[in-house]
């Protein structure tokens, strides 16, 4: 298997379960998804930033897939999967005040996660443009 496939497959693997997440997240209870804060903060979630989670897990995943059948839309998707990302961290830690309740600590997992969807934009990008996306 050749690197670009294997970070394909990596991108695949960590965008399904970003998607799995979200589908657990959207299907339970706020009580039931951590400590008090992280309850309050989904139960207290505007639609607006639960739909750009939906987003930026939906476009990551088929962006994934999109790369591994070499299609140039992954760039695309990939780049709206990292809009989706920002929106919705931008509302846990400026709207909810995530830091001020919980500490620097908790931007530890939105840094990664957004790190990650920069680096699959980024790798479609260069993919693309040494041509093995069509």
């Amino acid at each position: 298997m050749t690197r670009f496939r294997m970070v394909a497959v990596a991108l695949l693997l960590w965008n399904l379960a970003g998607l799995a997440a979200f589908v657990a997240q959207v299907r339970s209870r706020p009580e039931d998804l951590g400590d008090a804060v992280t309850a309050q903060a989904f139960a207290t979630m505007p639609v607006w930033a639960w739909s750009a989670y939906a987003v930026a897990t939906i476009a990551g995943t088929v962006a994934a897939i999109a790369l591994l059948l070499g299609r140039r839309i992954a760039v695309s998707l990939f780049v709206l999967s990292l809009i989706g990302v920002l929106a919705q961290f931008s509302w846990s830690i400026f709207g909810f005040g995530i830091v001020g309740l919980k500490g620097p600590g908790a931007l530890a997992f939105p840094t990664v996660i957004a790190l990650l969807a920069g680096f699959g934009a980024w790798h479609a990008r260069t993919a693309a443009a040494e041509g093995k996306l069509r």
